[in-house]
């Protein structure tokens, strides 16, 4: 299998990066055997760029992503974030090859006008699409000519390479990583946190509440070093989404709390998670794990094996492919019935 990957790979960030998707994607398509070729159009861009200013390099991006296209002759084209790639230049690769089908993923909130936009941009001239959300939001997007279909925030042993399910030391008692603003369901959650378990835990925020947000090495670090890690999305009960920092959290083998929302308990249950209806019971839950070590180190690592095994990049990589390609299941995915075709 010949597979197109078109992602931004923060090339020039040089490490200090943002946790990528397509990066546990691209890992697990190569551990899939299959001959992967990734193109990153904002680097392109940038590289292409009269005097490196990004916005001059958009056109010779698309150029070179079309000379590539040819060049490679894929199988399968894929598409992350690749906002700077046009319509008409998939468009011109359907021509060159009018038998590769392009699958074009999203893994940011349907909440989000921006980021519904763009979808709807691409519904017409991509052959699949894949979001982290499942259910009726998705149906919007589905035309006489694509499939539509929900997958999980993926993992990877490259990527998440702590096990802190095995630890006893720690930095950090509880963690929370995210952007957000006061008008966020989980901001007032947090500042009732802060307040109440000040003084019994080390809790610790970033990039909200007054924090600056943390990339590369540093959020690394404190990923390491934390023993519990709260998952809050800006807003909840979307069916079957969390942000990719869930992927992070439980694949590093922290014991991950996640909103009883969303109908998350399709796929885990409470030997992998801890779920809470309310700030109270989270705060008790909080606390009584804090005092049980080793019960926090029995759902963590149950938590942790089960990510890295049943939503793997790996398999995600696979399920689209297989699906797309209208070929037999390889794998018994837990969100296969999860697709409109």
């Amino acid at each position: 299998m010949r597979i197109l990957h078109s992602d931004n790979l923060m090339i020039r960030r040089y490490g200090h990066t943002k946790v990528a998707t397509g990066r546990k994607l691209f890992n697990g398509m190569i551990r899939n055997n299959w001959k992967v070729y990734e193109f990153s159009e904002r680097d392109i861009a940038k590289f292409e760029a009269p005097l490196g200013i990004k916005p001059l390099g958009i056109r010779a991006a698309n150029r070179r992503f079309i000379e590539t296209f040819d060049n490679f002759k894929p199988d399968v084209c894929i598409i992350g974030h690749s906002d700077l790639l046009t319509n008409k230049t998939l468009q011109s690769v359907k021509k060159l090859s009018p038998s590769t089908p392009i699958i074009y993923r999203n893994v940011d909130p349907l909440w989000r006008e921006r980021n519904v936009k763009m979808i709807h941009h691409r519904k017409e001239v991509v052959d699949a699409i894949f979001v982290t959300t499942a259910g009726e939001p998705l149906k919007q997007f589905k035309t006489s000519n694509n499939i539509v279909g929900y997958i999980p925030n993926p993992t990877d042993p490259g990527v998440e390479t702590f096990d802190n399910s095995k630890k006893t030391e720690f930095t950090h008692d509880l963690l929370y990583c995210g952007k957000g603003s006061q008008s966020d369901d989980r901001y007032q959650l947090l500042v009732e946190l802060h307040a109440d378990l000040k003084n019994e835990l080390r809790f610790d925020t970033y990039g909200i509440y007054g924090h600056p947000p943390i990339f590369g090495q540093s959020y690394d670090d404190a990923l390491s070093s934390s023993k519990m890690a709260l998952n809050l999305n800006r807003f909840e009960d979307w069916p079957w989404y969390s942000s990719a920092r869930i992927s992070q959290l439980m694949g590093n083998g922290l014991l991950t709390f996640v909103w009883d929302k969303g109908d998350m308990r399709q796929f885990f249950n409470d030997e992998h998670v801890v779920f809470f209806q309310d700030s109270a019971s989270l705060k008790k839950q909080i606390r009584n794990f804090h005092n049980d070590d080793a019960r926090r180190q029995t759902v963590a690592g149950q938590g942790r094996k089960f990510y890295h095994e049943e939503f793997s990049g790996q398999k995600v990589a696979s399920y689209m492919v297989e699906t797309t390609l209208n070929l037999p299941y390889s794998h018994d995915y837990l969100w296969k019935d999860a697709v409109y075709q």
